[in-house]
């Protein structure tokens, strides 16, 4: 083989092994993200959400104690704090997932 393809002591096939080996990695940390679930609260757990690392609702439950109709907006306000909360666990438990493969190199289109 070619001196050029010897790089660090690895030869180019090695590499590309490598490298395969990394995108089969990274393909399943992405599906076990994308059905792992994280929850939320808010108001006290008046509101529940649980959302997968895929960035999806699963599950929203109100507490129907939190029914006012005097006070619509402290309902939507606890829904949206609610659902704010679990996209953010969500999207860091992804990261956390994805990082554990990439070693922490910020890879553009992961997550």
């Amino acid at each position: 083989m070619a001196r050029g393809y010897n790089m660090g002591g690895m030869n180019r096939n090695q590499m590309m092994a490598q490298a395969r080996k990394m995108q089969e990695q990274l393909i399943a940390a992405q599906q076990k993200a994308a059905t792992t679930e994280v929850s939320a609260s808010a108001g006290g757990g008046a509101v529940k959400v649980t959302a997968t690392g895929g960035m999806r609702l699963t599950s929203l439950t109100i507490d129907p104690d939190a029914l006012d109709p005097e006070d619509v907006e402290m309902l939507q306000d606890m829904i949206l704090a609610a659902v704010n909360d679990v996209l953010e666990s969500a999207e860091q438990m992804a990261s956390q997932q994805m990082s554990a493969i990439t070693g922490g190199l910020n890879i553009p289109g992961l997550f």
